[in-house]
């Protein structure tokens, strides 16, 4: 089988890569920056939609970049036989879809645009395909939610506890990754959106406190009451949406990728390696 992967400079491809290549796949990754190729993955420079050097007729297609263009780019290479199609869209499709900030309602019908494109790209030339939706990913330091605020509490020593009540269900990239590889082997996963969250759903204020224990480093706590998130709210147009989601329920229901995939991700219990930048995968 011949792989090609857009975005396996990902944290979620940071996990795939050494799993394609346990199988003992061929991978073509796809990346903006030149790499060196490594034992049985071959990186090449191109950038999705318009600059994607031509390559060999692959078996599957995976994706973690952006939905409307892998969909645009599968509308203009000559038809794959047999060619399978798997991408990653996110969770954010249904739970920013009413949200009160219209920037992330924009967000929303973003994804949901590029999952029904690629869809129709790929059903257009018969190609099964598979969406998951993740929720919050974390696991090789690459991530723009949790990392960042593990990483500002290591250096400055000061924690945010921040008050919520709305469930969580962070997912290893890892997991995402077994996930992939079982859609692959998986005929009964094609034309489907599957939900992926972690193996636990925990208020949004343990998440936090999980984190602070998982840091090698001794940090003060600063708790952050809920009626000083609300004041938040008003003062920071930014964070109006963030904070409002803290008592909103953000997960996931695993059925799918449990009963389809036999995929059953692990619970939320991250260490210090979670929160350093991984190292690229060769």
């Amino acid at each position: 089988m011949t792989v090609v992967i857009f975005g396996a400079s990902s944290q979620i491809g940071h996990f795939l890569l050494p799993r394609l290549r346990a199988r003992g796949e061929n991978v073509v990754a796809i990346s903006r920056q030149a790499r060196v190729d490594g034992s049985g993955v071959t990186w090449v420079k191109g950038r999705l939609p318009d600059a994607v050097p031509v390559v060999p007729k692959p078996s599957a297609i995976i994706s973690f970049g952006p939905l409307l263009a892998v969909s645009q780019w599968l509308s203009k290479i000559d038809p794959v036989p047999g060619l399978r199609v798997i991408a990653t869209s996110s969770m954010s499709a249904e739970s920013k879809q009413a949200s009160d900030v219209p920037a992330e309602r924009a967000i929303s019908q973003m994804l949901r645009d590029g999952e029904a494109a690629l869809a129709a790209a790929c059903e257009r030339h018969g190609y099964p395909w598979t969406v998951f939706r993740p929720t919050l990913i974390y696991g090789a330091g690459l991530d723009k939610s949790l990392s960042p605020i593990a990483r500002r509490a290591m250096r400055q020593r000061v924690f945010p506890l921040l008050a919520g009540r709305g469930l969580r269900q962070p997912v290893h990239a890892d997991d995402i990754a077994q996930a992939v590889i079982a859609a692959l082997d998986q005929p009964g996963a094609a034309g489907l959106v599957l939900p992926l969250g972690g193996g636990e759903r925990l208020p949004a204020s343990e998440m936090f406190a999980r984190v602070r224990a998982s840091l090698p480093v001794a940090t003060v706590p600063v708790p952050l009451p809920a009626w000083l998130l609300r004041l938040g709210r008003h003062a920071v147009p930014r964070l109006r949406g963030p904070l409002t989601r803290l008592d909103a329920d953000l997960i996931a229901d695993n059925s799918g990728v449990q009963g389809l995939l036999g995929i059953s991700p692990r619970p939320f219990r991250p260490d210090a390696a979670c929160w350093t930048p991984a190292a690229p995968s060769l």
